[in-house]
C-alpha cells in the first residue's frame, strides 16, 4: 500500500470499452480453450467448466503447477456433464495488460496440469517465457497443489439459479457451493421472491440478519433481473418464494445453501416441512436485505418488499434508486404498484427501531435523522477498481463500528434509557444526528460496492466500551478520528482509478470533523481537530479497530492482494508538558522511535528511552495527535507501516 493523499487531483481519464472473454475449461478433454489469449486491462474472461472436476490457479512461470502467493483461484467445480457446462462459473478481470498470467488447473487425479492443463494470458510470443516453454515446464514440475483454504479468492465465482422458470421451482434447489461464491438468482415470470427462513419454519423470513429479495415481478424471460448474495461460510441456508398466489412455499418452492446430505436436516425433509406449514408465508418489510437486487445492470437500493417500479415488469431499470413508501402493497399479479415518494413523518422512538446492517440501506428514520439520505447522482463509471473495492470494504467495516457504538449510546441517552438525562436534549438529538449519518455513510458505501456487484462483508462482533458516558465518548473521539484519517487516506488511493468516489468520501470527512470538534468541546478539549484533519494510513487506522473493537469478524480484509495487518497495542499511560511514556510489546535494546502524525502530511519522530520508555514531545504539537512506534526515523508516510512496531494510538497533548 502506498499513501497518496497528497495528491488529489480528480484526474479526467477516456473511457475505454472493455472487452469480455470466454475460456472453457475440460472441455473436449485436459485443457483450457483457448489455451492462450490476449487481453487488454479491464477486460474480463469468464471461465466456463465441464466434467469432470477442474480448477482455475494462477501460478508464476517459473512453477507452472504451484499457487502464486496472492494469486486468483476458483475453487475446484465438480461437473457431471462433458457437453453441459456448470451452472458454477469463475470470473476475473485483467489489471495489467503488460504482465503475463500463468495458470493452471491444480486436479491431482491425472495430473492435469503435467498433462498440459494450463492457459496463458498475454504471454510473449518470443524469447524464454513463451506459452510452449510454460507447457515443457509444467510436464516436469511436481505434484500440484492449491490454495490451503479451498476457497475462491482474487476473481468472483458464481452459480446461476432461474426461479419460477419452469414452474414453482428453484434451478437448481440444492446448491452446494464454496463459501465467497456469488448466487445469482435469475428471475422469471411472474412474481417470485427468495426470502432466507430456518429450517424449522421455513415459510416465514428468519428473522434480523436474514436475506430476502421482496416480490420481483417479470414479464419476459429472460428478464435482466437477478438478486445476488455471497456464501458467507459452510453453515446451511434455507429459502423459500413468499408468493401467497397459489402459496409458493407451500407447494415446495423451497431451496437450500450447502444443506446435509444425510440426517433429519436434508433438503428432502424441509421440503416435507414447507409443505404442511400454514400459510400464508409471509416476508420482510423491506428489500432487498443480505444481498443485491439488479434490473438491467442497475442497483434497486432500497424498496418495500411488496412493491418494486412497474418499470421491472416491463424489463426497463428505473430511472432512479427506489425509496421505502408505505403504499398498498400487492403481490398477487404479474405487476408489482410504483413505490410512492418516501414521505416526511414525525420520527418514531429510537427504541422502536432496528439498526440496519452493511446492505441493508437507510428507510425514512435514519435519513429524516441525518438530514438527507444516500447521493441521487452518483457518476458511475464503468466499472470499480480492486484497490477501490478493498479500502470502500474497510471504509465500511469501520464505519459501521461507527453506527453502532453511537446507536447503542443513542438508546442509553433517549428517554427511559441508563444514560437519560446526563446530557442537554440538544446534545441526545445531535449524537442522534450522527448515528443518522453513519448509516447513511454505511448505505452509500455498500451502494457502490453493490453498484459494482462487490461482495459486502457481513458486520463484526465489536466490542462496544459502553460503561459509562466518559468511555463511550472517549471511544467515539478515538474511532472517528481514525475514520477521518482513513478517508483521507483512502480518498488519495482511489483519486487516479476512481476519482468520482473521492467527493462521496470527503463528504463524510466533513461531517465527521464537525463531530469531532463538539467532542473535543464536551471533553473540555479545545476543538483543534476540526480545521485540520490528519491523515492516517487507512491499514494502520483498521489495526488500531482490530486491537481495541473487534472481538471477532467472519472474514478478514483483504487490501490490494494482502490480508489484513494487526500490529501489536500501543498505550501511553502518562502525558506530561513536553514528553509521554509508551508502553508496548518490544525487544530489548531494539531501537525505537515514535512517530508523531499530524496534519497537511506533518511527520516527526523521537526517539524511545529503552529504560523509561519515556519519549520527547515535538515542539509545538497539541491536541489529538495519532502515534505509532518504529524501528526506524525519518520515514516518509507512505512507507510507514513496513516499519512500524506498535500501534497506532491517540494522545491528547
Amino acid at each position: 500500500m502506498r499513501f497518496s493523499a497528497g495528491s488529489l487531483a480528480l484526474a479526467t481519464a477516456s473511457a475505454v470499452q472493455a472487452a469480455h472473454h470466454t475460456v472453457t475449461v475440460g472441455k473436449g478433454g485436459l485443457r483450457f480453450d483457448p489455451p492462450t489469449l490476449t487481453a487488454a486491462a479491464g477486460d474480463t474472461i469468464t471461465y466456463q467448466f465441464f466434467a469432470r472436476n477442474h480448477s482455475v490457479t494462477q501460478s508464476s512461470f517459473n512453477e507452472p503447477c504451484q499457487p502464486l502467493s496472492g494469486g486468483f483461484f476458483s475453487g475446484f467445480v465438480p461437473t457431471e456433464s462433458p457437453d453441459v457446462s456448470s451452472r458454477t462459473t469463475f470470473t476475473i478481470t485483467v489489471q495489467d495488460a503488460t504482465r503475463p498470467i500463468w495458470l493452471y488447473c491444480g486436479q491431482t487425479n491425472g495430473n492435469h496440469c503435467q498433462s498440459g492443463m494450463v492457459q496463458a494470458i498475454n504471454a510473449p510470443t518470443t524469447g524464454e517465457n513463451t506459452f510452449q516453454a510454460f507447457v515443457e515446464k509444467a510436464k516436469t514440475a511436481p505434484t500440484s497443489k492449491s490454495p490451503a483454504d479451498g476457497l475462491p479468492n482474487g476473481g468472483h465465482r458464481e452459480i446461476l439459479v432461474d426461479v419460477g422458470k419452469n414452474g414453482l421451482t428453484f434451478e437448481p434447489n440444492n446448491i452446494v457451493e464454496l463459501p465467497r461464491t456469488r448466487v445469482r438468482f435469475s428471475f422469471n415470470p411472474r412474481n417470485h421472491s427468495v426470502v432466507q427462513s430456518s429450517f424449522d419454519n421455513p415459510c416465514q423470513p428468519i428473522g434480523p440478519g436474514g436475506f430476502s429479495s421482496g416480490h420481483i415481478p417479470v414479464a419476459n424471460s429472460p428478464s435482466g433481473v437477478f438478486f445476488d448474495l455471497i456464501i458467507p461460510d459452510t453453515k446451511p441456508l434455507w429459502f423459500y418464494c413468499g408468493q401467497t398466489n397459489g402459496n409458493h412455499c407451500q407447494s415446495g418452492m423451497v431451496g437450500s445453501i450447502n444443506a446435509p446430505t444425510s440426517g433429519e436436516r436434508t433438503l428432502a425433509a424441509f421440503i416435507n416441512k414447507a409443505k404442511a406449514a400454514p400459510p400464508p408465508s409471509t416476508i420482510p418489510a423491506f428489500a432487498p436485505l443480505g444481498g443485491t437486487v439488479t434490473v438491467n445492470g442497475t442497483v434497486l437500493h432500497v424498496f418495500n418488499g411488496n412493491t418494486l417500479p412497474s418499470q421491472v415488469a416491463n424489463n426497463n431499470p428505473p430511472a432512479t434508486s427506489t425509496a421505502p413508501n408505505n403504499g398498498n402493497n400487492n403481490n398477487n399479479g404479474n405487476n408489482g404498484g410504483a413505490a410512492g415518494p418516501a414521505q416526511t413523518k414525525t420520527s418514531p422512538p429510537a427504541s422502536s427501531q432496528t439498526l440496519p446492517q452493511p446492505g441493508q440501506g437507510a428507510d425514512d428514520y435514519f435519513a429524516n435523522k441525518a438530514g438527507g439520505g444516500t447521493p441521487k447522482h452518483w457518476g458511475w463509471t464503468e466499472k470499480l477498481s480492486d484497490t477501490a473495492s478493498d479500502f470502500l470494504q474497510l471504509h465500511l467495516r469501520i464505519e459501521d463500528l461507527i453506527a453502532n457504538l453511537l446507536w447503542e449510546a443513542y438508546l442509553k441517552l433517549e428517554k427511559g434509557g441508563a444514560w437519560h438525562g446526563v446530557y442537554p436534549q440538544t446534545i441526545v438529538d445531535t449524537i442522534g444526528a450522527w448515528t443518522a449519518q453513519a448509516v447513511i455513510h454505511t448505505a452509500t458505501t455498500s451502494a457502490v460496492l453493490e453498484h459494482y456487484q462487490k461482495p459486502i462483508l457481513s458486520s463484526c462482533k465489536w466490542k462496544l466500551p459502553l460503561d459509562t458516558v466518559d468511555s463511550f465518548l472517549s471511544a467515539y473521539n478515538k474511532i472517528n478520528l481514525a475514520q477521518i484519517g482513513a478517508l483521507i487516506d483512502i480518498s488519495g488511493q482511489v483519486a487516479t482509478a476512481d476519482p468520482w468516489v473521492v467527493p462521496i468520501l470527503l463528504t463524510q470527512v466533513g461531517s465527521k470533523s464537525r463531530a469531532a470538534g463538539v467532542v473535543n468541546m464536551m471533553q473540555n478539549h479545545m476543538a483543534s481537530i476540526s480545521p485540520r484533519e490528519v491523515a492516517v494510513p487507512a491499514i494502520l487506522a483498521w489495526s488500531y479497530v482490530l486491537n481495541n473493537y473487534v472481538e471477532n469478524c467472519p472474514s478478514a480484509l483483504t487490501i490490494e492482494g494482502e490480508k489484513e495487518k494487526k500490529w501489536p497495542v500501543l498505550t501511553v499511560p502518562t502525558v506530561k508538558p513536553g514528553e509521554i511514556t509508551v508502553k508496548y510489546d518490544g525487544k530489548a535494546g531494539e531501537a525505537a522511535f515514535v512517530a508523531f502524525i499530524g496534519p497537511y502530511g506533518e511527520l516527526e519522530y523521537s526517539s524511545v528511552d529503552d529504560k523509561s520508555k519515556i519519549v520527547k514531545v515535538p515542539e509545538g504539537w497539541s491536541g489529538d495527535v495519532f502515534i505509532v512506534v518504529t524501528n526506524k526515523a525519518g520515514v516518509k508516510l507512505d512507507e510507514l507501516e513496513d516499519f512500524v512496531i506498535a500501534g497506532p494510538e491517540l494522545v491528547w497533548l
